[in-house]
Formats: structure tokens, sequence, C-alpha cells
């Protein structure tokens, strides 16, 4: 298990070294801002995207300590933290540079950051496998829908910032896609229930942190309606894991016949419901 979870790190690794490199210097067309004024909206969904980001110490963190003594998970945790720092980057060089937002506006966003910590919503390295193949799809899924929306409108740096930093997204689910369809040459069942135990508690890693979050999604159009959830992130992560929603349901069914079970009774009748 160790050494297929070292050649995805590596496959990974060489995969944004040589495709997906990129810096907000160079890569992001700054100059275009005189082209078209940026939307008030726009701003309002970067903005939340880079509260979010804020919490990156605490993500790192955690997860550091979950991976600790796994040396290529611990070499992808920190370049995953690299990646995300850069977003949050370009997010608040967004809100600055197009002077929708002045920097006295985003230190007012970073100083409640202090007083909130983020902690791993599960407990185990399988479930958490599971979280991030349906986080980072989700939050692709989100940048895909901004881009697109950027594109419209003609805002070229928005476009190109949502390209990048999903396309950063969009290899971050894979790997974690990748270490679950491991999981599942291990051991399926308990990997699937981990996986229904994860839909069943799922939210964003904002969600409970940021005040009003949901409202300020909504409001900026930055976040995802429970039916595009459902068919552009847990259909298709299904898909890809070659998981029918018959397995799933059948989970689902044994996990909530086992909460509701009377403590010290065994788990053997679930199987002949």
């Amino acid at each position: 298990m160790r050494e297929k979870i070292r050649e995805l790190y590596l496959d990974f690794l060489e995969t944004a070294d040589a495709k997906r490199r990129w810096n907000i210097f160079n890569d992001i067309p700054w100059e275009r801002f005189d082209s078209v004024p940026p939307s008030e909206a726009v701003a309002r969904a970067m903005e939340i995207y880079c509260v979010e980001e804020m919490y990156l110490p605490d993500y790192s963190s955690e997860g550091l300590r979950m991976l600790r003594g796994n040396f290529d998970m611990v070499g992808f945790q920190t370049r995953w933290a690299f990646e995300e720092s850069q977003h949050g980057l370009v997010f608040r060089e967004y809100l600055t540079r197009s002077g929708m937002r002045t920097a006295d506006d985003i230190a007012e966003l970073e100083a409640p950051v202090a007083n909130r910590a983020w902690s791993l919503p599960f407990d185990t390295f399988r479930q958490m496998s599971c979280y991030g193949a349906l986080q980072e799809a989700a939050t692709y899924s989100a940048y895909k829908a901004q881009k697109d929306r950027a594109l419209a409108s003609g805002d070229q740096v928005a476009a190109a910032i949502f390209h990048h930093v999903g396309s950063d997204e969009a290899a971050h689910a894979a790997f974690y896609r990748s270490l679950t369809k491991l999981d599942l040459e291990e051991d399926r069942q308990g990997t699937i229930a981990d996986l229904s135990h994860v839909l069943a508690n799922f939210k964003m890693p904002g969600d409970g942190l940021i005040p009003d979050y949901h409202q300020r999604l909504e409001s900026s159009g930055g976040g995802l309606s429970a039916r595009t959830f459902l068919e552009k992130v847990i259909l298709p992560t299904l898909t890809s894991l070659r998981i029918s929603r018959a397995e799933l349901k059948l989970a689902a069914r044994r996990r909530n016949a086992d909460a509701s079970a009377p403590r010290g009774s065994s788990g053997a009748a679930i199987d002949q419901n």
C-alpha cells in the first residue's frame, strides 16, 4: 500500500511541475482590469473563498498530524498546502488590485480567523481520503462555474485565476480519488461504508467557521446547490470509483441500522435485514 501511495505521489508531483505550475506574477493578466470592470458579485465570491483559505494553518497542521510517519503523504500534504496558499494569495490580490477591497478590508477579514480553529471532520485516513475526493471536486465545480461566468462577462483576470486554481483543485480531487481506489482494493465494503458516512456528514471547511457562510455564498453565486452537488460531484465520483448507487444505499442502510441498534448488540442482524 505504501509503495502504491508513493507512486501516486510521484505521478502527482511530476504532473504538477510539468503541466500545472503557475504564479500570480506572470500567469494572471492583471493589466486587463481596464477592459472590463470587476463586478461586486465576483468580489463577494472571491472574498469568501479568500477567507476559507485563511484557515490553511489549521488544514495543514491537522493533516500533517494525521499523516505523521508516512513520508509520501506528508510530501503531498505539503505540496497541497503550497498550492492552496497560492489560491488564497491570488484571491486577495484580485480584491485589492481591482480596487474592490482595500488592505484594511482584507485585514478585517483576517481578524476573526484567529478566534476559531478548524479541526478534522473525520477520524481516519480513509475517511479523510473520501472527504478530500468530494470536497476538492466540489471546490473545482464552484471554481469552474465562476470561470464560465467570468468568460461570459469578459472578466479575463477572474477567468485566468479560476482556470489556474480550478486546475489545481481538479488534480487534488483526482489524487484523493486514487487513494480511495486503493482503499477499495483493500477493503471494498469498509471503504464504501466510510464513503457513506462521509456523505451523510459532509460539509465544506468554511461551514461552521465563517459567519453567514451559506448566505454569503448564495448572494455571490459562489456555492453549489444540492442538485449541482449531486450531479457534478457525487455521481461523477461514484462513477470514477466504480461504486454503484445500490452499494452506497446498502451501506447507508447498514449504517442507519447500526446507529439505531442497542449498545452491545451484535451487528450480525444487519446483514439479515
